[in-house]
Formats: C-alpha cells, structure tokens, sequence
C-alpha cells in the first residue's frame, strides 16, 4: 500500500488518543474512521476528507483542492482531496482534519462500533 507515511503520522497527532476511532485500509491508502464512519484518509499523498455533501461546492473554491474521483467520472458529492501543498502547515492539515472529523461525528455509529 502507496501512501504518504509521514502524512499519516502528522494525522495521528492531531486526532490522538480518540475514542471510538479506528484506522483501516481503504483506497488503496488509509482511513481513518469515527465510530465506523470514515473521517479523513490518504490516498497517494492526498487527503482525503469527507463532509457533508452540501458544502462540497464551498470546500472545492478552497487552494488545492479537487473533487475524490477513484470510480472513472463518477462525482462523488461529500468527499474531496487535498494535494500536499494545501496541507503545507500543521494549522492547515488541522483545519481539513477538524472538517472531517465533526461530520464523522455527527453521523450514527456502524454497526459493531462502539459509542465514542
């Protein structure tokens, strides 16, 4: 599995010690979900951030950012990557990941998750 290591550390840090998250492979990359529920990943060297579908136009004007497209052409409305040099400093990475993590939070737990 290809990803970018050192991001995935830097991603570990900002969320710590969690409860109810769990870290999973996906997309050729790495998940990092809340109560079953995927939050933020790495794909390649990008992030990956999930939030609700509404504010995918809103996050996509942001610098360095770009619609999450693994299926072929297919939009996928509540997911966007962001490239390296949108997650430059610790603020900016934490801003994505803060992203994330609230609309992970505010999603049910799956089925076999425990209540954070």
């Amino acid at each position: 599995m290809a990803f970018d290591e050192q991001l995935a550390a830097r991603i570990r840090k900002r969320l710590g010690k969690r409860a109810g998250l769990t870290e999973k492979q996906m997309f050729g990359g790495i998940a990092f979900l809340l109560r079953g529920n995927m939050c933020v990943g790495i794909h390649k060297d990008e992030l990956i951030v999930r939030l609700a579908a509404e504010d995918t136009d809103q996050a996509l004007r942001e610098k360095h950012t770009r619609i999450f497209d693994l299926s072929g052409g297919r939009t996928m409305k509540g997911w966007i990557l962001v490239q390296p040099k949108g997650l430059a400093t610790d603020a900016a990475l934490g801003k994505w990941v803060g992203i994330g993590l609230e609309y992970a939070a505010g999603l049910p737990p799956k089925k076999g998750t425990k209540k954070a």
